[in-house]
């Protein structure tokens, strides 16, 4: 038995491998999918023999010319089926919902963004929000519910992966916000949440495994302060899926007060609302909700330090310096070989540098400081969705797809939408 479960389990990797490849490279003839898989010919003809027969695949006929002395049909080649089933990947955020249907072939066919009240939105009322809102969206793109076979879900706040629950979050108004049951229940298909900066990690090694692999951090610095760890080429969130909480670790007990309630939290020196209220003097247990940052905010305060105002200056430096503690215990636990810094706020980064470096001098120990390379990527939100759809679609390569799958369904290819609000 245990033989036959391993056999079974190779077969799900090499078919998951070639799916993967077709995804990436786009149609490819079976010869040069074995080139790039490393696949020996026979697992290549056998695998893709069957995906045909699934509907999984489809094969068409190169429009390469051919050469002059080159004879019989022109050779075939091997895409992967859009249509065969769907996934949903699911951003929520502060009054937003941002849904994406994605095809079998990894690209969004259609889009919206849903507006809904944070400031009531509950563990009672909030579910029902939600399930609503993708039944409108997948009645208005012509496809049905039983073709969504894996649900996507990235959240800010603290994210329980393994309950389902989202336990805190600004999105919110209340805690332990259920979402994976009442997908589950309401869909029928698979679904996972995760921390929206781990769904940046996961789009980084997805994007570039070979610069992105083994171990390294990504640091998210925006309305809050989010981290997504990779441990030796898996993305690692913790027992109950909560790990990495970066933002909330303790800096300094009874310091200034963070929006999760607490006091001297990371978050509540490096965030946006943290940044204004350093450089406009208000007093550190100054209620966050009651501060106008975001985007606008933290931008005035950039353009502010950009012409030279020592106030904001200052907050961007001390900040860089609670930044550089924070990075130092990071690197002392885990030893990353690299480390990201994203998200809005690293527009602001030139400010912040020398104060980093300087925490960093402070907290460790050269030899320890010096093994790691430190990236500093300009914010792009679709990197939160990039992360949704490659974990999605690794998740329907190894788990759904290890069954017997229907032909694919003859509706009609779904639209594109514009956001609503």
């Amino acid at each position: 038995m245990k033989r036959k479960a391993d056999r079974d389990q190779i077969r799900r990797q090499n078919r998951s491998i070639i799916l993967q490849a077709l995804r990436r490279n786009g149609p490819t003839a079976r010869i040069d999918l074995g080139q790039t898989t490393r696949l020996s010919p026979a697992t290549v003809t056998a695998i893709t023999s069957d995906l045909l027969d699934q509907g999984l695949i489809l094969s068409l006929e190169s429009e390469e010319p051919k050469a002059p002395q080159a004879r019989g049909r022109p050779r075939t080649l091997l895409k992967l089926n859009p249509d065969a089933v769907f996934t949903l990947c699911i951003r929520l955020s502060v009054n937003n919902i941002d849904l994406s249907l994605v095809d079998f072939a990894g690209d969004v066919t259609r889009e919206t963004r849903i507006h809904f009240d944070s400031s009531t939105a509950d563990a009672d009322s909030f579910p029902e929000t939600l399930v609503e809102a993708i039944r409108q969206f997948l009645h208005e793109a012509g496809v049905e519910p039983s073709q969504v076979r894996e649900i996507g879900v990235a959240a800010q706040g603290v994210v329980e992966t393994e309950t389902g629950l989202v336990a805190w979050s600004p999105a919110f108004a209340g805690r332990k916000i259920p979402v994976v049951g009442p997908l589950q229940s309401a869909f029928g298909a698979d679904c996972y949440i995760s921390n929206d900066t781990n769904m940046i990690t996961e789009a980084l090694h997805w994007s570039d495994p070979t610069r992105y692999s083994g171990t390294f951090a990504v640091v998210m610095l925006d309305y809050g302060v989010g981290m997504g760890l990779y441990l030796n080429n898996r993305l690692f969130s913790g027992a109950s899926g909560t790990a990495a909480e970066f933002g909330h670790a303790n800096h300094i007990p009874g310091g200034a007060l963070c929006r999760c309630g607490k006091k001297g939290c990371l978050e509540a020196y490096l965030s946006d609302y943290a940044l204004v209220r350093a450089a406009t003097h208000q007093p550190e247990d100054t209620d966050p909700g009651t501060i106008k940052a975001g985007v606008s905010g933290l931008g005035r305060l950039i353009e502010l330090a950009g012409s030279g105002d020592d106030d904001a200056r200052k907050a961007f430096h001390e900040a860089g310096r609670v930044l550089g503690y924070g990075i130092a215990r990071v690197i002392a636990m885990i030893d990353p070989k690299r480390l990201v810094l994203t998200g809005a706020a690293v527009r602001a980064f030139d400010f912040m540098k020398k104060g980093m470096w300087e925490g960093l001098d402070d907290a460790l120990v050269a030899d320890l400081r010096n093994n790691f390379t430190l990236d500093v990527m300009p914010w792009n939100e679709d990197f939160i969705r990039s992360g949704l759809i490659a974990q999605s679609m690794e998740r329907l390569d190894k788990d759904f797809l290890g069954n017997a799958t229907p032909k694919a369904s003859h509706s009609a290819r779904p639209g594109t939408s514009e956001a609503t609000a």
